[in-house]
């Protein structure tokens, strides 16, 4: 999957079912939709930081016992749809492996407060001459 996360195979469910949508004589008889159901909490693959990420990201798509579920169904053929849904596993995989940049608390600095405060006596001041004399 990446260049240190290898899913293993076993681990990953296919399930055939029939697409929706219009598709003429074949749409109520042939199951070339795929869901792709892969549990997330029990896999052994996955390092932790990345399974928290994972189920951070993915949170929509994942069942209360940690089946992370895709569905495919906008190809034809069972083969292309169930090729679409490793894809989509895969990037979310990827996106998951992607360690978030820690965010460095910076102060302002002396002349960008002294910008603000100037910014701020110049629209008083406007304010102050659109007013009515006598208020």
């Amino acid at each position: 999957m990446t260049k240190n996360i290898f899913l293993n195979p076993a681990e990953i469910q296919f399930i055939s079912l029939r697409a929706q949508g219009p598709g003429g004589q074949n749409v109520n008889k042939v199951e070339t939709a795929v869901q792709l159901r892969f549990n997330v909490r029990l896999s052994a693959s996955i390092p932790e930081g990345v399974r928290m990420r994972l189920l951070a990201l993915a949170k929509n798509q994942i069942t209360r016992e940690g089946w992370l579920v895709i569905k495919a169904g906008r190809f034809r053929t069972r083969e292309r749809n169930k090729q679409d849904a490793l894809a989509r596993l895969q990037r979310m995989v990827q996106r998951a492996a992607v360690v978030p940049k820690k965010r460095i608390k910076t102060r302002p600095t002396k002349a960008s407060k002294q910008r603000r405060l100037d910014q701020k006596k110049l629209r008083s001041n406007t304010k102050r001459l659109r007013s009515s004399p006598g208020a």
